[in-house]
């Protein structure tokens, strides 16, 4: 991640600044650049979601977002992939999907890039924990692993091609194992 550095900034004064590409993100009062998608992040981020859409959005369990700002609990991250049951989606008073989530999401996904710092990437799916997520993966396409955080802050790993990965209670019509996961990325 790139740290910018300028004057301090109040959350809400972040929140009015321009959305940059790739996304910035508002962590203890610093703004920090996420690094830009490659390859294998791409190609994970966009399978998972669609897998997850897939299989929760027709019957209304939940819905998968790619790069969703979520502002919560002082900080504003953009995962790489968060969900949110049918329920916790925000919406507009025609009851269409609000821009703005305000709300942790129910589940968050982040699959590290290349020379980016796996500790700031912990500590945002901590930080969702602390604030009602249910769970939180971190995907390592180089060491083709799964860190599984639980809302409990149990810590699992997953690598063997033949591990089912664990999703939260409302998914739990979805499975994915490590290797049809990784294998995304030779197809």
């Amino acid at each position: 991640m790139v740290q910018t550095t300028t004057k301090p900034l109040t959350l809400d004064e972040f929140l009015q600044l321009s959305e940059t590409k790739p996304a910035s993100e508002f962590i203890d009062g610093q703004i920090i650049q996420k690094p830009m998608p490659q390859g294998k992040h791409s190609t994970i981020q966009s399978d998972l979601g669609g897998e997850i859409n897939r299989v929760l959005k027709p019957q209304r369990i939940a819905r998968a977002y790619p790069e969703l700002r979520c502002t919560f609990g002082g900080r504003s991250t953009v995962p790489d992939v968060t969900v949110f049951t049918w329920e916790r989606i925000p919406r507009d008073s025609d009851g269409k999907v609000a821009n703005t989530f305000a709300i942790a999401p129910d589940w968050t996904i982040e699959i590290l890039s290349p020379d980016q710092s796996q500790t700031k990437v912990v500590r945002n799916i901590l930080h969702c924990l602390a604030h009602g997520t249910q769970m939180g993966w971190l995907i390592d396409p180089e060491e083709e692993l799964v860190f599984v955080y639980f809302a409990d802050r149990t810590i699992a790993f997953f690598e063997a091609p033949g591990d089912r990965l664990p999703v939260p209670p409302f998914a739990e019509s979805f499975n994915l194992t490590v290797g049809e996961m990784f294998g995304w990325l030779i197809e």
